[in-house]
């Protein structure tokens, strides 16, 4: 089915957007201090020590309090509050553990993009110089372990044109993501990691959430080795079901996507922050279940103002459902363009009440055309479930499979039909797949050796020849994010003497994948230091 929508609205993407510049990160403003200062935090003292039970502790406090001070009486009301934050607590203890952090990165070594212009100054090129220096693109997001061996939900813009996929769990483990299938046209993706035993969150019920119900948004924004950011858990209210955004249909037409006009796009809005880089986290029920995917805000200024928007669980669920049986995403179709009603249209068409989606035109052999349905029917129910808007009639209709048959009651000018409409499926396109490119280096680290000769050992200020010199690093490696230098001399590998170039290439082959290789290296002063970096 296509779709036609009018309103034009600021919307953002929650992920961190690719940033240009060899190990840059975005920051999110942490505060008004100066710089270099520190904000000052203020824990509360300690409860005396009792028998150890929350109730003794208030009783404690109360019966002893400091000279002036003054302690509230806890009544059942602050008692409730206090099972409340309780539940929060648990609640995010629970699930956090199930949430992982994501890294991208693109390559440009096969685009010549021009760079801005203030890099293109900072190196002194002209424009179109062929020596141009080529940056890696980074970028990331959040996601959310669907199950025990791996299987991890996100948005499908958190991983968009990736090269290269990294997922850090809970424990600080990193690992190189694969990706099982995307679906743009619900902003969904699934990515694995290769690993057992993992924490899973449980999938809840989005169609029975209800506005106003409390909920988490959890995510894990923090980059590499910034830690400050790990783990976010804010709180608000479920604020609204069914948010036709037009945010995923505009992007997918910008890029002349043909799939544009199968954007499923009926969000849940929630006041809980979310920012970027919680992008494709979970947004969780006080059942500790995921009710949706994090994605999007509406902003000013890209960063949280009270609207934030996430992918009903429902759809997710059956996007991966359909990527891990099929290999791809099996959209049903009606073959027919539709709209939402109007006042006016409900006074034209009879409808008892401003509800339903009216049929405007037909695809070229339309399933609905064939089953008996005409331009100005205006359908109100599929299935028995009311149809109330566009984007909740697209979900309705996602629910089925391709070959399914549904009853589909209109309204033709007053009149109630009821047609029988054996579904299609609609060509979305081929799943976009991200390539994992060759990495360069002995064991895939990212480094390249070479002997130190003496002439080498001269210009670098090393007091003797002979060794291994690493003459490169490459951007965004397994060496590079583990603060590898170049131009550093390798003296042992996994505690092993290095002799030569040759000597350390071998020793490196020899190394495990997944296992930690053990670097001491030398610098020009003669100082050492170690650098532990893990084979991909």
């Amino acid at each position: 089915m296509t779709t036609r929508h009018t309103t034009g609205k600021l919307l953002t993407l929650a992920g961190v957007a690719f940033l240009c510049g060899i190990g840059s990160v975005g920051r999110l403003p942490l505060g008004a201090t100066a710089p270099g200062a520190r904000a000052a935090v203020h824990f509360p003292a300690a409860a005396d020590e009792s028998d150890g039970s929350a109730d003794s502790a208030v009783q404690s406090v109360s019966a002893r309090p400091a000279a002036g001070q003054v302690v509230p009486r806890q009544t059942g009301a602050a008692l409730r509050a206090q099972e409340f934050s309780e539940a929060f607590a648990e609640i995010a203890a629970a699930v956090t553990p199930a949430v992982v952090r994501i890294q991208t990165e693109r390559s440009l070594a096969d685009a010549q993009r021009a760079l801005p212009d203030r890099l293109r100054d900072m190196f002194n090129l002209p424009e179109g110089h062929p020596e141009a220096p080529i940056f890696p693109e980074l970028a990331g997001g959040s996601g959310v372990l669907v199950t025990g061996d791996g299987l991890i939900l996100t948005n499908n813009h958190v991983i968009a044109g990736a090269d290269r996929i990294l997922v850090t769990l809970w424990d600080k483990r990193v690992f190189e993501a694969t990706v099982v299938g995307t679906d743009p046209t619900t902003d969904i993706a699934l990515i694995l990691v290769d690993q057992g035993g993992l924490p899973a969150a449980r999938l809840g019920d989005s169609d029975r959430a209800r506005v106003g119900e409390w909920v988490l948004a959890i995510g894990n924004p923090g980059f590499y080795d910034a830690n400050t950011l790990d783990f976010t858990v804010t709180s608000g209210i479920l604020s609204a079901k069914g948010r036709p955004l037009d945010i995923i249909r505009q992007e997918l037409a910008s890029q002349d996507d043909p799939s544009a006009a199968y954007a499923i796009e009926d969000f849940l809005q929630t006041d809980a922050a979310i920012n970027p880089g919680n992008s494709g986290g979970p947004l969780v029920d006080l059942r500790g279940e995921v009710i949706g995917i994090n994605t999007a805000i509406a902003s000013g200024n890209g960063f949280n103002q009270g609207y934030g928007f996430a992918v009903p669980i429902n759809v997710a669920r059956r996007v991966m459902e359909d990527l891990l049986e099929h290999g791809r995403v099996r959209r049903p179709l009606l073959g027919i363009s539709i709209q939402n009603i109007s006042p006016e249209d409900a006074d034209v068409y009879g409808l008892p009440r401003i509800a339903g989606v009216l049929v405007e035109d037909f695809q070229v052999g339309s399933p609905a055309e064939r089953a008996g349905l005409r331009r100005h029917d205006v359908i109100i129910a599929v299935n028995g479930d009311p149809v109330e808007r566009l984007g909740q009639f697209q979900r309705l209709v996602a629910r089925y499979a391709p070959g399914d048959d549904v009853a589909v009651e209109v309204v033709r000018f007053g009149e109630r039909r009821q047609f029988q409409v054996r579904l299609s499926e609609a060509d979305l396109g081929t799943a976009r797949v991200v390539r994992t490119p060759e990495r360069r280096g002995a064991a895939g680290l990212g480094i390249e050796v070479v002997d130190l000769t003496p002439t080498l050992a001269r210009e670098r200020s090393f007091s003797r020849p002979g060794g291994a010199l690493i003459a490169s690093v490459e951007p965004m490696s397994p060496a590079q994010r583990r603060d590898v230098p170049a131009f550093a001399l390798i003296r042992t590998i996994n505690q092993a003497p290095v002799a030569s170039a040759d000597e350390a290439r071998r020793l490196l082959r020899a190394a495990r994948p997944g296992s930690v290789v053990s670097l001491l290296l030398e610098g020009a002063r003669g100082e050492t230091f170690i650098r532990n970096v893990r084979v991909p």
